[in-house]
């Protein structure tokens, strides 16, 4: 699974609701988005692609108006699957046959109806929509299959970091913003989530999306931290610093434990390693053995570096882990 697939699975799940009313409110107001189950690790066999593939987001909830096929006087009947498909390339036709046969699989499997929905994070189309797949047999159109899309490029950023939905705030970062004005922009996202009222796992979620996606030079990125440096984005500053600190707090906590049997410094490093791949799984999902095997290796003043990076890594590979 690619590593931004991980991220937005973590951010879509957290902000589910958000995510529906965003972009698609008439089926947001028809669905219980309060009371979600995750049906973690749906799997099917995708011949053509010669593998089993997993789909990346499958919430089965209560829906507020009886479905289709359930008994109109029995609200507890009334279920609804919603499927999401987060997709990076920069083309759309290789998703369409797998929504298609993605759809076909769970309305077998769980006899419920599916809301299909592609997240295309490089793909702009009309920005939200509806996409279609379709089998032709000669003149026979044999298959007519219709899902919901977000083409987050297509999207005007400035207008969704300046909107009351936390989750487009960060979304923004993918979208369409003028060149000269990206580095305000991003500014905003940031100082806007850091004075949320949202959690600090929340404000995390969403300023990493920023950080991770904003579209940067080497020179803007300079002007952006210089830009937050300054006594307006003071809560951006503080944000980040808890971040850090609590990292390291985690770290020390940890090591202290291990020192007991190990030694203190031999814990702390241990624990702050054990942290660090937290951070890291949590980004980019659980780590190949090789690159665990590497990171295990890294003494106390590598670790302590890769830390801080680990926040706006957008690969494992910028973090040097898999070289």
């Amino acid at each position: 699974m690619p590593n931004h697939d991980q991220r937005f699975k973590n951010l879509i799940r957290e902000f589910f609701g958000d995510f529906l009313l965003l972009f698609f409110a008439r089926w947001a107001e028809r669905l219980d988005c309060t009371r979600v189950e995750w049906l973690d690790k749906e799997m099917f066999a995708d011949a053509p692609e010669g593998a089993r593939s997993i789909l990346d987001l499958v919430a089965k909830l209560p829906a507020r108006e009886a479905t289709p096929g359930a008994d109109p006087g029995q609200s507890e009947t009334w279920l609804a699957l919603v499927h999401i498909e987060i997709e990076s390339p920069d083309k759309v036709a290789p998703l369409r046959p797998r929504m298609f046969r993605s759809y076909v699989y769970l309305r077998d499997r769980h006899k419920l109806p599916v809301l299909p929905i592609g997240l295309y994070l490089n793909v702009g189309l009309d920005g939200t929509g509806v996409d279609v797949y379709e089998e032709n047999f000669w003149e026979l159109d044999a298959v007519r299959f219709k899902y919901l899309y977000v083409g987050l490029p297509a999207l005007d950023g400035v207008e969704y970091v300046q909107g009351s939905n936390w989750l487009g705030v960060a979304l923004a970062a993918l979208m369409k913003i003028p060149r000269d004005r990206i580095t305000e922009m991003g500014a905003e996202a940031l100082r806007r989530i850091a004075e949320s009222p949202l959690s600090d796992q929340k404000r995390f979620l969403l300023s990493e999306c920023v950080q991770a996606y904003l579209p940067l030079d080497s020179d803007q990125k300079d002007q952006l931290k210089n830009l937050i440096s300054t006594a307006k984005y003071a809560g951006v500053q503080a944000m980040n610093k808890t971040w850090v600190e609590e990292a390291e707090e985690k770290a020390l906590e940890r090591g202290i434990e291990k020192g007991i049997e190990k030694g203190i410094e031999k814990g702390i490093e241990a624990g702050r390693r054990e942290a660090l791949r937290e951070q890291i799984e949590d980004r980019f999902g659980p780590l190949p053995a090789r690159i665990a095997e590497r990171l295990q290796r890294l003494s106390l003043p590598e670790l302590i570096p890769l830390g801080k990076a680990v926040l706006r890594a957008q690969s494992l590979t910028d973090l040097g882990l898999d070289k």
